[in-house]
C-alpha cells in the first residue's frame, strides 16, 4: 500500500492529464528517452543535458507503467557515489520498491553473480577479491617460481598486461601469438596462466576476474545465461563511453534475447582510453543493436552561450564520433577570454589576480576552479597560492605531498642534514638496496644505546663485523654518496646538485624502469620538483621555504580553489574555470600523440571539451610564449585546440607581441610515424626536435644517461663548452664526472659532464 501511495502522490491531474512528478519539466528529448522502454535505446547525453534526471525518471517510469517489476531491472555506474545517488532518487520517486532494483557497478554486481556460481569456475563461494598489493605480492611469487630475473620483467609490467588482456574478456587460452608479442621471451601467456591457476589454487580473484570469470560461465552455461536473461528484463548503463571490451559483452550476453539495453553516454566524453575504454563500443551501438533508437540530449542547462559554442565547435574537429550540438535557451553570457603570457610564472601570477578579483566581486571560492592538463602542472599555482594566501585544494594529492616528491625531498634533506632520522629512514633502502627490516633494526639499536643519529650508527655499523658482506658494501655505499654530495652542495646550484643526487641514487632509474601506469607521471613530477629547487640560491633556502608550503593550513569562508587534472574534473562543474597551459607538447601532450597517434589527438580534443564545459558562467584559456620545463626554458607555439575555436566567440588578451597565430594544419608527429591525420604545423616539429636534442638527463624518460671515462676524457682544461642553462664558459678543473667551469654570465659552477657540449 505504501509504494501504491507514493505512486499516487507522485502523480497529479494536470488538465484531465495524469502527469507523474518525473515527468514533469523534462524537454522533448529527455520525454522521448524516458518513456521509449522497450528495445535498445542509446541515449547522447551532451555535458549538462540532466543525464542524471533522465536516468532516475527512465527507471520510475518502467516502475509505474509495470512494464518492469524493480527485481528485473539492472542499473550498472562507474561509481558507488553514482550509484548510491541513483538508488536515493528513484526511492524518492516511486518509493521502498525502487529498492529491489539491481543496481551497482560493473565489479559489484559481477561479484554477486560470481558468488552464486563460483565453483562453475573452480572457485568456491567465499573467495577473496586481492587488492594491488596482494596482487603484486602474488605475481612476484609465480615469476620467482618460474626462474624470472624481476629486475628485467617488473610485476607490475606484467600485472598491468594481465589486466589490459582481462579488460579485453580475454582468458590465457585466448591469448594469441600476437597479442602475446615478445614480453618476457616469449613467455607472457605462460605465465598469465600460471598466475591464474594460482589465483584459482588460493580461492581468490582480482578485480579482472570478477567479469572474465562471469563471460566464461555465460558462454560454457546457457541455462545460467538464460536465467539472468529472464530475470534481468531491462537494462540500463551509465556512462557507456567508458566501457572497456569485457563489460560489453558481459551486456550484450545479458541483453542477447530481450534486447531491452539502455545505454547512456556521451562519445564526447570519452577521455579513458588509457585505462582500457573503448569508445569504439558507443561509436558501433546501431552496428551491434539494429533497430536501436538513438535520442540525442542537446539541450545544456549548466553553461553560457559563448562557452557551448566553443565546445560544439571544438569538437566537431573530430572525425571519430556520432555528432550532437549543445544550446541553451539561457544568455550568451561573457565571451571566452583566450590569454598569452610571456612565461608560465606571469601566467600564474595574472590567474591568482584574477581570482583575488573574482572573490572582491562577490565570487565564491569554491566556484572556481584551475583545471590542468598533467599532475605536476598544479606547483606553480600552489606555490602562488600559499604565497599571496589564497586558499586552495587539489584533488588529488597536493605536489609537495606526493610520494615521489617526499622520496626526493628526504634525499635532500639527508644530504643538508645527517641528522635528520626521518628522512634516513624513508630512503635508505628507496630504491631497493638489500637494506631491510633486519638492517634497519641494528641501526635502530646502535643508535638508542649511543644517543647518536641513524646516520651515524650506520657509519659505526659498516666498521663492525654484525653486517654480512653484500649488506655492509650496499649500507657503505649509501652512506658514502650521502657524505660526498654533502661535501659539494655548498658549490653546486641546489638544481644541479638535486639532478646529481636523483641520478646517482638510482631513484629516477628506478620510476625509469618501473612500468607502472602511474610512473611516467611521476617522473614528470620529479622533473618540475628540478625546476621548483632551481629557483632557489641555496638548498638551504629551498628546504626552508617547502617547510613553509607543508605547514600551509590557510581557511576561508569563501571556501577554496579548487586545483585538478582535467581527467579528474570529468562530472564537475563550476561558475569559473581556469585551463592554464594550452600549449604544443603540453596540450594535447606530447606523450600521447607518440603513442597513439590520431586517436590519441582525438581523445586529447575530448579532453579539452570536458574542460570546457566544465565551466558555468566564464572561462579562462590561457598559453606562455615560455615556459621552464624540467628545468629547461623552452619557447611554445599555442595549441591546436586555441585555433579551433570560434573567434566570434572569444576574447584575445594576448601580451605584446604575442598572438594565437592561426595556421593551416598539417600532417602530425615527426616524418617517420605520422598518422595521416589533421595536425598543427611545423612549429609541433620543431619542439619535438629541441625536446629531442635535450641534455637535461631527467628529460629522458626511457633511458638512462651513464657517463663513461670516454664522456670525461673529452674535456680538458681550457676548453671552450656551452650549457643549456648557464650559456657559456671554460673549464677550469676536472673531478671525475664534475667540470669546475668559469661561465660568462653566471659566474663559476661545478656541473655534470654530460650536461654540457664543446663549442
Amino acid at each position: 500500500m505504501a509504494d501504491k501511495d507514493k505512486l499516487e502522490n507522485n502523480a497529479e491531474i494536470d488538465e484531465g492529464i495524469s502527469k507523474p512528478l518525473w515527468l514533469r519539466e523534462l524537454n522533448e528529448a529527455q520525454k522521448n528517452a524516458v518513456t521509449n522502454l522497450n528495445g535498445p535505446l542509446l541515449v547522447l547525453s551532451g555535458a549538462g543535458t540532466g543525464k542524471t534526471r533522465v536516468l532516475t525518471s527512465r527507471l520510475a517510469q518502467l516502475i509505474a507503467t509495470r512494464t518492469a517489476n524493480p527485481f528485473n531491472i539492472l542499473a550498472v555506474t562507474f561509481t558507488n557515489k553514482a550509484a548510491r545517488e541513483m538508488r536515493k532518487r528513484a526511492v524518492d520517486l516511486v518509493g521502498p520498491m525502487a529498492e529491489q532494483i539491481t543496481l551497482g557497478t560493473f565489479h559489484s554486481v559481477a561479484a554477486q553473480m560470481l558468488r552464486r556460481h563460483a565453483e562453475l569456475v573452480g572457485l568456491k563461494s567465499n573467495f577473496t577479491i586481492l587488492d594491488s598489493d596482494d596482487q603484486l605480492r602474488l605475481i612476484k611469487q609465480v615469476m620467482e617460481a618460474d626462474g624470472l630475473d624481476l629486475k628485467r620483467w617488473p610485476p607490475r609490467m606484467m600485472l598491468s598486461l594481465f589486466s589490459r588482456w582481462k579488460d579485453k574478456g580475454l582468458t590465457p587460452e585466448k591469448i594469441t601469438k600476437s597479442e602475446a608479442g615478445d614480453a618476457v621471451q616469449g613467455r607472457a601467456k605462460s605465465l598469465f596462466k600460471s598466475y591464474q591457476d594460482r589465483l584459482l589454487a588460493l580461492n581468490a580473484t582480482d578485480f579482472g576476474d570478477l567479469l572474465l570469470h562471469m563471460l566464461t560461465i555465460f558462454n560454457q552455461n546457457s541455462d545460467i545465461l538464460d536465467l539472468y536473461q529472464k530475470k534481468l528484463t531491462h537494462i540500463m548503463v551509465d556512462e557507456y563511453q567508458d566501457t572497456n571490451v569485457a563489460q560489453y559483452l558481459w551486456l550484450r550476453l545479458l541483453s542477447s534475447s530481450h534486447k531491452n539495453l539502455c545505454c547512456v553516454g556521451d562519445d564526447d566524453q570519452s577521455i579513458y582510453g588509457w585505462r582500457g575504454a573503448e569508445v569504439g563500443n558507443i561509436l558501433k551501438f546501431e552496428h551491434d543493436f539494429p533497430g536501436a533508437e538513438i535520442v540525442r540530449l542537446e539541450e545544456n542547462y549548466r553553461s553560457t552561450g559563448h562557452i557551448l559554442a566553443a565546445a560544439s565547435q571544438l569538437i566537431s574537429n573530430n572525425q571519430g564520433r556520432l555528432g550532437k550540438s549543445l544550446f541553451t535557451t539561457d544568455s550568451d553570457g561573457e565571451k571566452i577570454r583566450i590569454a598569452g603570457y610571456w612565461d608560465g610564472s606571469e601566467e600564474a601570477r595574472t590567474i591568482s589576480s584574477q581570482i583575488e578579483s573574482l572573490l572582491k566581486d562577490g565570487q565564491l571560492l569554491s566556484e572556481m576552479a584551475v583545471l590542468v592538463r598533467a599532475g605536476y602542472q598544479t606547483r606553480e599555482f600552489e606555490e602562488r597560492f600559499i604565497a599571496i594566501g589564497l586558499p586552495y585544494r587539489v584533488v588529488g594529492t597536493r605536489f609537495y605531498e606526493r610520494l615521489e616528491i617526499r622520496d626526493a625531498l628526504s634525499y635532500l634533506r639527508l644530504v643538508y642534514q645527517q641528522s635528520d632520522d626521518l628522512a634516513f629512514e624513508r630512503i635508505i633502502n628507496t630504491p631497493r638496496r638489500g637494506l631491510g627490516e633486519a638492517t634497519l633494526q641494528l641501526i635502530y639499536k646502535l643508535s638508542r644505546t649511543q644517543n647518536i643519529s641513524l646516520f651515524e650508527a650506520a657509519k659505526k655499523l659498516i666498521m663492525s663485523d654484525d653486517l654480512k658482506p653484500q649488506v655492509n658494501r650496499a649500507l657503505s655505499k649509501f652512506i658514502d654518496d650521502i657524505t660526498r654530495w654533502h661535501s659539494i652542495h655548498l658549490d653546486m646550484q641546489p638544481d644541479a646538485l638535486a639532478e646529481i643526487i636523483l641520478e646517482e641514487s638510482g631513484y629516477v632509474t628506478m620510476w625509469q624502469t618501473h612500468k607502472s601506469p602511474e610512473a611516467p607521471g611521476r617522473l614528470e613530477n620529479i622533473k618540475e620538483l628540478v625546476t621548483a629547487i632551481g629557483e632557489f640560491e641555496t638548498l638551504s633556502g629551498f628546504l626552508e621555504h617547502i617547510s613553509l608550503v607543508m605547514d600551509n593550513d590557510t581557511q576561508s569562508t569563501d571556501g577554496e580553489v579548487t586545483l585538478m587534472t582535467l581527467h579528474a574534473a570529468k562530472g564537475l562543474e563550476f561558475d569559473t574555470v581556469f585551463l592554464p597551459g594550452w600549449e604544443e607538447g603540453i596540450f594535447p601532450s606530447q606523450r600521447t600523440l607518440e603513442e597513439n597517434g590520431g586517436a590519441g589527438l582525438e581523445e586529447e580534443r575530448r579532453l579539452a571539451y570536458v574542460g570546457i564545459t566544465r565551466a558555468r558562467r566564464k572561462l579562462f584559456i590561457s598559453f606562455a610564449a615560455n615556459r621552464r620545463i624540467h628545468g629547461l626554458w623552452q619557447s611554445a607555439i599555442p595549441s591546436r585546440f586555441i585555433s579551433e575555436l570560434p573567434e566570434n566567440h572569444l576574447i584575445e588578451e594576448m601580451a605584446r607581441g604575442l598572438s594565437i597565430g592561426r595556421i593551416e594544419p598539417v600532417m602530425i608527429g615527426p616524418a617517420e610515424t605520422r598518422v595521416g591525420k589533421p595536425g598543427y604545423g611545423p612549429g609541433w616539429d620543431r619542439m619535438a626536435i629541441r625536446t629531442k636534442n635535450s641534455h637535461n638527463t631527467l628529460l629522458d624518460m626511457n633511458n638512462v644517461q651513464v657517463i663513461t671515462k670516454e664522456q670525461q676524457s673529452k674535456f680538458t682544461i681550457g676548453d671552450r663548452v656551452f650549457h643549456l642553462k648557464f650559456g657559456m664558459g671554460d673549464v677550469q678543473e676536472i673531478e671525475g664526472d664534475k667540470l669546475d667551469i668559469q661561465f660568462d654570465k653566471a659566474g663559476r659552477k661545478k656541473v655534470i659532464a654530460s650536461f654540457v657540449t664543446h663549442k
